[in-house]
């Protein structure tokens, strides 16, 4: 089973990028499934979570009215939208699978990821 995440780079502050993640060898369907990201050296940080049924459940205020998450189980796929960009989201972003088909209120039982895309937001 993989995950692979695509769509990271560099952007200016107040832009946008669309993250994908592309998984194989297990069905999405099955699963909630979410983001988080990770600064190297500091702790990952939840970013969102989307259960079997569509509900969303934000792991980081900060993000709220920013970043959309979103899927597409007949292409096997979810999506990041991230827009009004800010140096503080700059991280590896990785895409992530939980056990169950709810999201898990701790954001650590999202328990099986990809190795990441990198965001970078400088001017």
């Amino acid at each position: 089973s993989q995950l692979v995440e695509s769509g990271g780079g560099l952007v200016q502050p107040g832009g946008s990028l669309s993250l994908s993640c592309e998984a194989s060898g297990l069905t999405l369907d099955n699963y909630a499934i979410g983001w988080f990201r990770q600064v190297p050296g500091k702790e990952r940080e939840g970013v969102l979570c989307i259960g079997s049924s569509g509900e969303v459940l934000h792991y980081l205020d900060s993000v709220k009215g920013r970043f959309t998450i979103s899927r597409d189980d007949a292409k096997n796929m979810m999506y990041l939208q991230m827009n009004s960009l800010e140096p503080e989201d700059t991280a590896v972003y990785h895409c992530a699978v939980a056990s169950g088909l709810r999201c898990p209120r701790n954001y650590y039982a999202l328990n099986f990821w990809g190795e990441g895309t990198l965001v970078a937001v400088s001017s």
